[in-house]
């Protein structure tokens, strides 16, 4: 890898500023000062410090976190903080969600920067499983709590829509809090299928994907790393 690609991947520089920090003689490798851009580095073996501050690469990440309220899966700045500005990590700005929550949705998020694994994770043909908990506006009970899960698990056309959604799993909790587990990923799913229902969902939660769930212990805004057996259960 080119030094100055090294420089502006281990640390927040971009390539010019990394081309100024040589110029100006504040990098070394393998002890030595260096001045050339192109030089090459062997990332396993060399030891690259800038300012006398040893720099390594950033590997793969594979989070999990607990998206609180009014907090945006987005990269730009908006009316609301990023999710990404509630993690301590370097170069946190190349970690992506891995299916996006509204701003107004809250519970668990996967996000990484391995685009292959978020694929994976994503992918209609792979079918995941996503399990939300949704507090309704009108109670259903009885038979119009059957009807809905009927409904529900033939397939529910979506205003705006020609096809129907993929048979899905109903299950209410109260008459007012219900869990639907669904395979697909449509814009604004969970809502528009219960507005197809008749009812309107005043709070939404996503409580685990696949076979990852969010741990009870994990509280509104923070994250964790996710388990090898985490990572390779999609």
């Amino acid at each position: 890898m080119r030094l100055d690609r090294f420089l502006s991947e281990t640390t927040p520089l971009t390539r010019s500023l990394a081309k100024r920090a040589l110029k100006n003689g504040e990098v070394t490798l393998n002890g030595e000062p260096i001045k050339q851009s192109a030089t090459q580095v062997n990332t396993q073996h060399d030891e690259v410090k800038l300012n006398g501050e040893t720099l390594a690469l950033v590997g793969l990440r594979y989070l999990m976190m607990h998206k609180p309220l009014e907090a945006e899966c987005t990269a730009r700045r908006g009316l609301y903080p990023r999710v990404i500005d509630l993690i301590d990590l370097p170069k946190v700005e190349r970690l992506q969600p891995v299916g996006r929550l509204d701003v107004d949705t809250t519970g668990l998020l996967l996000l990484t920067d391995d685009g292959q694994w978020s694929h994976r994770v994503t992918s209609p043909r792979h079918r995941c499983a996503k399990v939300y908990i949704a507090e309704l506006a009108e109670p259903m009970e009885g038979e119009a709590a059957q009807w809905a899960i009927n409904q529900v698990a033939e397939g529910v056309l979506l205003d705006g829509e020609e096809t129907p959604t993929q048979p899905a799993v109903l299950r209410f909790i109260t008459p007012q809090q219900a869990e639907l587990t669904i395979t697909e990923g449509r814009y604004h799913q969970v809502k528009r299928m219960f507005a197809a229902l008749g009812n309107h969902v005043n709070a939404l939660h996503r409580q685990s994907i696949g076979d990852v769930a969010l741990p009870d212990d994990l509280a509104p805004g923070e994250w964790r790393e996710l388990t090898p057996e985490e990572i390779a259960s999609f």
